[in-house]
């Protein structure tokens, strides 16, 4: 591990600021002082900063289904509740990985691994959040369209990277940014209000099996998944493409096509072209019944 990842993993700064440290000679290994910022650090090692032994926590990540009515903060002056109240003693020093408003529930991770905030928050890392989001109104289907378009909010530039209906006053959303309180202000942009906003996905993780106010622990497998996979694909009801069925694919449904039948002038069969040359060309009878005269035969013409 490097020494910069390494000292994050202690609490002493985040990998930018431990990068500073290690050059202000501050940081020693066994007794020598370091200045590399390419060091690697093994479990073996003591390592001392300021002279003072540090040790690196054991990394843990845990998952929360938070509820309405709970706020992402370590204390508040207002006393109210926080996602803290709903973690035993041994997670208060973990940080959250983004936020969730008051008034909004869901999917939210916590964890002291400064690489995994990093990785799932900065917006060039594409990390995906999904949504479930129920409006006061039907949703107008052009509403989705101008959601992934994006527009001008409070809070700046706000854009969706995916939006499906579920329910006449039910979507899906996913989101890349993490601009505050970005889904509420672009549903108000159009004219809707968000009644209740979940986050039930954050890359590969679901909120399925966690159930509200309650926690889990991830297993290291699980958090190296967050390096490793892209999100998973939205489960979006596509309306299947109607094709033209081709000779290969089964026409079982596929309407049958008759045999396109000989032309023919006369009434009789038709003859087979004989391979001597191409067949005479029949006389047409001369009309005995034509009507003498112009106007006469213009009585008896067929309408075009």
């Amino acid at each position: 591990m490097r020494l910069n990842r390494y000292l994050s993993q202690c609490g002493i700064a985040s990998r930018r600021g431990a990068e500073q440290i290690i050059l202000e000679g501050r940081v020693s290994i066994n007794g020598h002082v370091i200045t590399n910022l390419a060091t690697q650090v093994s479990p073996e090692d003591k390592v001392v900063v300021d002279g003072k032994p540090v040790q690196a926590e054991l990394p843990i990540v845990i998952a929360i289904n938070k509820p309405r009515g709970y706020i992402c903060s370590h204390g508040d002056t207002h006393e109210r509740m926080t996602i803290y109240d709903l973690l035993p003693l041994k997670y208060q020093n973990l940080h959250h990985v983004g936020r969730l408003d008051k008034e909004s529930e869901g999917l939210i991770l916590m964890t002291n691994r400064g690489d995994l905030s990093h990785r799932l928050m900065h917006p060039s890392m594409g990390a995906e959040k999904e949504y479930e989001v129920v409006v006061d109104q039907p949703l107008h289907p052009d509403v989705l369209t101008k959601l992934i378009k994006g527009m001008m909010t409070e809070e700046g530039h706000a854009r969706a990277e995916r939006a499906w209906l579920v329910k006449p006053t039910k979507a899906h959303v996913v989101l890349k940014q993490g601009l505050k309180r970005q889904i509420r202000l672009m549903f108000y942009h159009l004219g809707y209000e968000v009644e209740r906003l979940t986050r039930i996905r954050i890359g590969w993780l679901q909120l399925r099996g966690l159930q509200l106010g309650g926690w889990k622990e991830l297993k290291p497998s699980d958090v190296e998944r967050f390096f490793k996979e892209t999100a998973q694909a939205p489960r979006e009801r596509a309306k299947p493409a109607r094709s033209k069925p081709s000779s290969d694919d089964d026409d079982t449904f596929a309407p049958s096509k008759k045999a396109a039948k000989p032309r023919s002038r006369s009434n009789g069969p038709a003859k087979p072209r004989s391979s001597a040359g191409p067949a005479k060309r029949r006389e047409r009878p001369e009309r005995t019944d034509r009507p003498q005269g112009r106007s006469a035969w213009s009585k008896t013409r067929r309408p075009r």
